[in-house]
């Protein structure tokens, strides 16, 4: 497992297309190691044959490990028994600790990869917002410290971004998820226009589907535009980087409409076109 890791975090560290040129060098370093820390959590919770207690084990590893780093605790023998991560735990902390970045948000991260290993179902709107607030909302508080922008405002607009940023990723990749037997729709949702969890499961759509993906874009857009006042908050050096991140999300939101909410038979992705209408957007 030890060498697994070592490859995993490296991978990830080193192809990071989110720390893009528009984020000065010193927050791009970190943003690198916030994203390999995520993205390796990610794979220990979906990735792989291994069984759900196998998961959480792993997912617990790499929450110590962290922990045993922000100690001083590398050379700990439990630590040097299960992961052998010492370079890469020691610059994740050290960002942690330059940026004052609270080390609760990395926890709420893992307890929703938590979540996914034991392939959440959501009865409420209320439990999805809870999982957007463990997957989602902690990436933003966590780029606000790296910028030196984490007041209470700005990371109440952020959390209604990120989300919205997380469930405009659900309906997007339906066609995706689906195929793996998750369901991402509320279960209140689908009873209220005619549809189930398990008639999505078995392929079974029925024709209000439409209605209610467009119930949830809705929802959605309104989300990103409670939380757009921080696009002209925030500082300048990281203002364009978020306001390409929003404008990306309300582009597929659009294509989805454009698309008549149907999401079933084709996945709507992002063209060079549009691509370009994002950027002029942002400006």
């Amino acid at each position: 497992m030890t060498s697994d890791l070592e490859t995993l975090a490296k991978q990830h560290y080193e192809n990071f297309p989110v720390a893009s040129v528009f984020v000065p060098p010193r927050q791009r370093k970190a943003l690198r190691l916030v994203y390999a820390f995520a993205r390796v959590a990610d794979d220990f919770a979906d990735e792989g044959n291994f069984s759900v207690r196998e998961r959480i084990e792993r997912l617990d590893l790499w929450e110590k490990a962290l922990h045993n780093a922000l100690e001083g605790n590398l050379s700990n023998a439990a630590l040097q028994n299960t992961l052998q991560q010492g370079s890469f735990f020691h610059s994740l902390a050290s960002a942690i600790l330059e940026f004052n970045v609270p080390v609760n948000l990395f926890d709420d991260l893992l307890t929703a990869f938590r979540m996914d290993a034991r392939e959440p179902r959501f009865t409420s709107f209320e439990d999805l917002l809870f999982y957007c607030k463990h997957s989602a909302n902690p990436v933003g508080r966590i780029v606000l410290y790296l910028f030196g922008s984490a007041t209470e405002q700005h990371c109440s607009w952020s959390d209604d971004i990120c989300t919205a940023l997380q469930l405009t990723n659900f309906w997007q990749d339906y066609s995706v998820d689906i195929e793996k037997k998750r369901v991402y729709i509320p279960d209140e949702d689908l009873e209220r226009f005619g549809c189930s969890r398990g008639g999505l499961l078995n392929g079974i759509i029925g024709e209000h589907f439409p209605s209610l993906m467009k119930f949830e874009v809705e929802r959605t857009k309104e989300l990103f535009r409670k939380g757009s006042p921080l696009l002209r908050s925030v500082d300048t050096k990281f203002r364009f980087q978020l306001r390409l991140t929003w404008y990306g999300g309300m582009r597929v939101l659009e294509k989805i409409e454009q698309n008549h909410f149907d999401t079933v038979r084709r996945r709507v992705t992002l063209n060079m076109f549009d691509g370009a209408l994002v950027f002029f957007r942002s400006r």
